[in-house]
């Protein structure tokens, strides 16, 4: 490491969510960008130019060798993310890796014994996690202001129609549950701080065999019950509702939010909306694994949280492939 209070970041590949990353980190007094990886040294050539990061590396095993690094924004394709999150910390950097951390159980369990072995810093990116609306809403139902919950609602749905988009290869681990349910699922687990003891799910899939569209259901012992759906076939929608016995509290943008987002929270049928004051939606991120390496402080998204939600994920498909529910 090059100083004590200072990071120096290193992008594993160009995806287009590298973008969201590069001003925070730029933006931050702790970090620095220092170098990208692609397969191909001119698209890496090229992507440094764009936008202004140093050194670049025809390999991601350069990057992964490379003294100058301190951590690694893993945005590879889903199915490669426990592999080269692994094969980084065994090369001594810590990582932010992309939701989802993995895409199996097994991997999971690899990471986790992995960041053990070698100690090693490692987060999922669920951006959302770190913005000051979530921790409202959490705050909110656990105050009991929509009294007892009852019901959760989530949606993630956009119409993608890139062809060659990886979401939609099942060996890169493609689907719309992997890519865009995994948020409301994460949501829920995170306001309840409870995990579903059974889950449902039905789904359409592709020429691919990806799924293009799911409704799920997961089932709580406490009696909460949440419904999701998630969608690359259908219209945007981007929504968290939380119903309780006392009223309702709707988070328009549950996943994105910005600098200035709002709440709608309902009491006897009538609404009223709360402003918030946000913040940079990834900047937290970056903070987050800061806080991590250099102060020892535990990220905010834990191993054990990333290893549930794939749990439910593992189950929701489980379910679909046999048209039952099946118990967690």
């Amino acid at each position: 490491m090059s100083n004590s209070t200072t990071l120096r970041w290193g992008l594993l590949g160009t995806a287009r969510i590298n973008r969201a990353l590069i001003e925070p980190i730029k933006l931050s007094k702790n970090s620095i960008l220092g170098a990208v990886a692609s397969r191909s040294k001119s698209k890496a050539e090229d992507y440094a130019n764009t936008w202004g990061i140093p050194r670049y590396h025809a390999s991601y095993e350069e990057l992964l060798s490379d003294p100058e690094i301190d951590v690694i924004y893993n945005s590879l394709p889903n199915s490669l993310h426990a592999d080269w999150s692994i094969k980084a910390m065994e090369q001594g950097k810590h990582v932010l890796c992309e939701k989802p951390i993995s895409t199996s159980i097994r991997d999971m369990d690899e990471i986790i014994a992995t960041t053990n072995k070698t100690g090693m810093v490692i987060a999922e990116a669920f951006m959302y996690r770190h913005h000051p609306q979530t921790s409202l809403v959490k705050h909110m139902i656990d105050a009991g202001e929509i009294g007892k919950l009852q019901m959760i609602r989530g949606s993630f749905c956009y119409t993608n129609t890139r062809s060659e988009d990886p979401r939609f290869d099942p060996d890169l681990g493609g689907g719309s549950l992997w890519d865009v349910g995994c948020y409301p699922i994460n949501y829920t687990r995170f306001i309840t701080n409870d995990e579903p003891d059974e889950v449902f799910n039905h789904q359409i899939t592709g020429p691919t065999g990806i799924d293009l569209l799911c409704v799920g259901q997961l089932f709580f012992s406490s009696g909460i019950i949440s419904q999701f759906e998630c969608s690359f076939i259908s219209p945007f929608k981007a929504l968290m509702e939380f119903t309780g016995d006392k009223g309702r509290l709707i988070v328009p943008e549950p996943y994105k939010p910005g600098i200035k987002p709002n709440l709608i929270f309902e009491i006897d049928g009538q609404q009223k909306s709360l402003k918030i004051k946000g913040a940079k939606l990834y900047q937290g991120e970056v903070e987050d694994m800061e806080n991590a390496i250099l102060k020892g402080i535990s990220p905010r998204i834990s191993l054990e949280d990333s290893k549930a939600n794939i749990a439910v994920i593992e189950a929701l498909y489980k379910s679909a492939r046999l048209a039952k529910a099946i118990n967690i």
